[in-house]
């Protein structure tokens, strides 16, 4: 019996209208566009506004995803949300697009991976794909990170933006699809990136929102020096283990965090620039979502079979890479 996978059928994103430039974000914080290009290579980042949530990002995009895929929601029968930014604590967003997005007959939960959200959920849904037992699978990833972005810390808020993505999963016995994984987590570097306030260690208090501690904080430094090390490690071990040379990959995906990480990936996986999927400077880091809108900008430039490897590195810290055989 042919081996069932998960490959993806269809893809659709959704990105607010505001467009936070850099100019504009030097009038909030001391920073500047020459700063933030040099260091990060980010030009504007997406910014969802008014009390719209996660949620609506992912149900818009999911319900262009039915109509361009001709999928009912009835027959979808499985939802997993990748997001580090839910609506609340309970219900999940994951339950909650479903509701808003007319899906009725499925299950599903959220997956809080940080920025290797989307790969870990990718993979999760692939395992329940393979089971035999789901047909049609909703995977959302996305985040409205400026809900948890500090716009006095010249640290971070250069850093992210807004954006959702919905894809629909299915199995094949083609040689497409998830072809392998190697994902990993370390809480050893919790202290190094993370959101303090609002879980059980901290409750929400006084305290807690005087202190700013509701919002993302980062060691910039020994982030970078663990993004650019696991990353590549991951995603050349992924190249070792299926003998894929630097001709044979069609592109690197990787999660679009800072420029300079992913130029530092790329090299060391041997890659010509023109092989590195790149549209940080437009978007900023949506953490979840990052992967998949760059698997929606290049959809029209890949071909059926093409071999991708994704990589991703995150709060915890949470990192991996996933092969994947391109199935549109």
């Amino acid at each position: 019996m042919s081996k069932i996978r998960a490959a993806i059928t269809g893809i659709e994103v959704f990105l607010p209208e505001y467009r936070l430039t850099n100019r504009e974000l030097s009038t909030m914080v001391d920073t500047n566009d020459e700063w933030i290009m040099q260091r990060i290579g980010i030009k504007e980042r997406r910014i969802l506004k008014g009390d719209l949530a996660t949620s609506d990002m992912m149900a818009a995009a999911a319900k262009k995803l039915l109509e361009s895929t001709h999928t009912s929601p009835d027959e979808i029968d499985f939802v997993i949300a990748a997001t580090n930014t839910p609506d609340m604590w309970l219900p999940s967003t994951a339950c909650i697009v479903c509701d808003k997005a007319g899906i009725r007959n499925a299950w599903g939960f959220d997956l809080l991976a940080a920025c290797s959200s989307f790969i870990f959920a990718l993979e999760t849904v692939n395992k329940f794909v393979e089971s035999g037992q789901y047909k049609k699978v909703l995977l959302l990833a996305g985040d409205k990170m400026s809900s948890i972005v500090d716009y006095t810390d010249r640290n971070t808020c250069p850093l992210f933006g807004d954006a959702a993505t919905a894809l629909l999963i299915e199995p094949t016995t083609e040689d497409v699809g998830v072809m392998d994984h190697n994902l990993h987590a370390d809480g050893a570097g919790a202290p190094y990136l993370n959101l303090k306030a609002g879980g059980s260690k901290l409750p929400a208090s006084y305290e807690t929102v005087n202190n700013r501690l509701h919002y993302v904080q980062q060691d910039g430094k020994t982030v970078f020096k663990y993004a650019v090390s696991n990353m590549a490690d991951v995603a050349v071990e992924m190249m070792e283990r299926h003998s894929i040379t630097p001709d044979d990959l069609a592109y690197l995906v990787p999660h679009q965090a800072n420029l300079r990480i992913i130029d530092a990936v790329g090299r060391r996986m041997g890659l010509p620039p023109e092989k590195v999927m790149i549209n940080i400077e437009k978007y900023g880091n949506t953490t979840s979502a990052t992967i998949p809108l760059c698997l929606y900008e290049w959809k029209d430039k890949l071909k059926k079979g093409d071999k991708l490897i994704l990589a991703a590195f995150g709060g915890g810290f949470t990192w991996g890479s996933l092969y994947l055989k391109w199935a549109l």
